[in-house]
């Protein structure tokens, strides 16, 4: 019998609330949640991430695949015949001019030496005994005590003893080279690489055999090449005052030129602009460019692939927006700028380089415009939105969103706990 009066007041508790429930406020009636006269009419407006277009001074890069090369190369060679005795240098070092890097047998060099200092020895005492005669006869030519036949004689003797002392000479001028051939040395300052031969081979007979090859890496030359027709395009800007020169050198309207290195890393010393090529190549439409690069260090190599960023020009009132505000296509780019009425319409643009993660703005905007970076997904139509700085929404985000729909469901959650409340009572009765 407890059981069934139990039963019955569980029963009598269900009823009730739901005749309550039945004389509350229909869903979507005002006053209940969801309905009009919660939101007091229209939903609000969507917020989106907007930024205020301004111009500054941008400068203008054009980044470029390049190529690494020594300033000054050299082959080092072996000018003289023999058996190679020592290497004098470590391989990878850096070496001065006329540093000393191998050493050739000199043994046969310094006997052809030797018999050419004797042979000018022997030439000079020729022409020691030769000039005597002749300083003898010339007297005796005077007062007719020889002939004339004589003493000419006498004198030719003494001008081919010279001769032949000029001949000794360079005789032995020829063996000292020869001689000097024998120790190898740098012809440049720079660093050396590995040794091409090794101790106890055959060098110089025939043709002078490459021994190393010493590179001058600082500084060091970048070779890459730009479109004309970006050339031609850019020429035009900076002559119809659009844009302004960057610094004042004589190499390509004063370009400065960053390097970019493999790992995506920006090499901390700038380069400059040397030159253009006055050709163009007519099977890719290219321009040669080169650039000089300091590296005191030795960091860059040659033979090393790098981007070279070079700046060109910088346009005084340029305009950047965010990358991601900037919709891009076949059919061209475009931004969403959201108007006065805080309606959001497509804007055609036209994109230039990328600046610091930004994208240059040509033509399409002007200073004062808001142009729409985040909130793509809450457009409804041509619904308006509420713009907010694209700075302040996103560190909003960040912020305590689910804090609200946290309260709401204690709310709910507290709010049905009464009811539940007497039904236990009436049940532990």
């Amino acid at each position: 019998m407890p059981a069934i009066n139990k039963l019955v007041v569980s029963s009598a508790v269900l009823m009730a609330l739901a005749v309550l429930a039945a004389c509350g406020p229909k869903a979507g009636e005002g006053g209940g949640p969801g309905g009009p006269g919660a939101a007091g009419g229209a939903p609000p407006p969507a917020e989106v991430g907007v930024v205020t277009v301004a111009t500054r001074a941008v400068g203008l890069a054009t980044e470029l695949p390049g190529r690494l090369e020594a300033s000054r190369v050299a082959q080092v060679r072996a000018r003289a015949a023999g058996i190679l005795q020592k290497r004098l240098f470590t391989e990878g070092s850096d070496v001065k001019a006329g540093q000393a890097l191998f050493a050739i047998d000199s043994a046969p060099y310094q006997a052809s030496a030797a018999s050419a200092q004797a042979v000018l020895a022997r030439a000079q005492a020729n022409a020691t005994q030769a000039s005597a005669q002749a300083e003898r006869y010339k007297p005796l030519v005077e007062a007719n005590a020889i002939s004339q036949q004589d003493f000419i004689n006498a004198v030719a003797a003494q001008k081919a003893a010279e001769a032949d002392v000029a001949s000794a000479r360079a005789a032995l001028q020829t063996a000292r080279i020869n001689l000097g051939y024998a120790s190898v040395t740098a012809p440049i300052a720079g660093r050396i690489g590995r040794a091409l031969v090794t101790e106890g081979a055959l060098v110089g007979t025939g043709e002078a055999t490459p021994l190393a090859v010493v590179q001058q890496i600082n500084p060091m030359y970048v070779n890459f090449t730009q479109s004309t027709t970006d050339v031609l395009r850019l020429r035009k800007a900076v002559e119809g005052g659009k844009f302004k020169r960057v610094g004042t050198g004589a190499g390509a309207d004063g370009a400065s030129v960053r390097i970019v290195l493999e790992d995506g890393s920006d090499y901390a010393q700038p380069g400059r602009l040397l030159f253009s090529d006055l050709t163009v190549d007519p099977t890719s439409g290219q321009i040669t460019l080169r650039a000089e690069v300091p590296n005191p260090q030795g960091l860059l190599l040659p033979g090393m692939y790098v981007r070279v960023r070079l700046e060109q020009a910088q346009a005084e009132a340029g305009i950047v927006v965010p990358q991601q505000a900037v919709t891009r296509g076949s059919t061209g780019d475009s931004v969403m700028v959201v108007g006065a009425d805080g309606k959001v319409a497509p804007r055609p643009v036209k994109v230039g380089s990328s600046v610091d993660g930004q994208w240059v703005v040509l033509e399409g905007l002007k200073a004062g415009e808001q142009v729409m970076v985040d909130g793509f997904q809450k457009l409804r139509g041509n619904a308006p939105v509420k713009a907010v700085p694209w700075q302040k929404l996103a560190a909003s985000a960040a912020g305590g969103p689910g804090a609200a729909p946290a309260a709401s469901q204690a709310a709910s959650q507290a709010a049905s706990a009464p009811p539940i409340a007497p039904a236990a009572a009436a049940s532990s009765r």
